[in-house]
């Protein structure tokens, strides 16, 4: 039977912050909001929750700004997945990644909080132009699941998974998921956690809630607009989470899906 969860926190970059599912002006959602709703909506009618991922964020920026965060939240459930901003700099070292990144299943694991993660999917699936990548996120996403391992934290695996080539998974930068693909991690969450009514379509791609394929090719439009100013800045080391604060740097009460209003609670209890 799946249990009951008190508080739960997300911490991560912008997949986690769920970037594109959504917008700035209405608000983003994401698979991490999602699954917060899955939960209140099943096993968890009082769950308090709470996200501090922020775009642009790297392991040391989960490690040093969002664990301490976390900690005084005192959560009985968590999610964590970052590393992707680091790969990308000309300065990324896989063991200090890593090692930053087991610190904090650590360090969430040691109060007896249930933590859960996920590896990242081949960027190269879709996007040809990154496929320099696919050794070095390899190596990252084996050394993360063995600090997982290490630290009994629980692993979404999302690499070499089929569904994350298909295009309808990825926003209109083809770098950050869809409503669609947020839904689907969400739901991969869910029978991870084994919440009632979990299954595991969500990971084919001939499920019918996947609408039909749009047009794929990569041009040199989509490269100059999206790819080379989000690689200029990662190289630079000017994420764009500078200067951001978490969209939820506190715990809230989550209302059950479909319903996306969040009521501020106390740590009281």
């Amino acid at each position: 039977m799946a249990r009951a969860y008190r508080r739960f926190v997300a911490l991560g970059d912008s997949q986690t912050e769920g970037l594109n599912d959504g917008d700035d002006v209405t608000g983003f959602c994401g698979w991490a909001d999602r699954l917060a709703e899955m939960l209140a909506s099943s096993t968890s009618p009082d769950l308090a929750y709470a996200n501090l991922a922020v775009r642009g964020y790297r392991s040391h920026h989960v490690l040093e700004r969002q664990l301490p965060a976390a900690l005084a939240m005192r959560p009985d459930l968590a999610v964590v997945s970052a590393g992707m901003n680091d790969l990308f700099r000309h300065n990324y070292d896989l063991d200090e990644t890593v090692e930053q990144m087991e610190t904090v299943y650590a360090a969430l694991r040691a109060t007896g909080c249930r933590v859960l993660t996920m590896t990242f999917p081949d960027l190269g699936q879709l996007l040809p132009v990154l496929s320099w990548l696919h050794t070095r996120q390899g190596k990252l996403n084996q050394g993360l699941i063995a600090a997982a391992q290490r630290q009994g934290v629980e692993v979404l695996e999302l690499r070499g998974l089929a569904l994350m080539g298909d295009p309808r998974m990825w926003s209109h930068d083809r770098i950050h998921g869809s409503s669609e693909g947020h839904a689907r991690i969400a739901a991969g969450m869910a029978e991870l956690m084994e919440l009632p009514g979990s299954n595991h379509l969500w990971s084919q791609t001939e499920h019918p809630g996947l609408r039909e394929p749009r047009e794929v090719g990569l041009d040199l439009w989509w490269i100059a607009t999206f790819v080379t100013p989000f690689l200029i800045r990662q190289m630079r080391g000017r994420g764009s989470g500078v200067g951001r604060l978490p969209k939820r740097p506190e715990l809230v009460r989550v209302l059950p899906a479909p319903v996306r209003q969040l009521v501020p609670v106390g740590l009281s209890g």
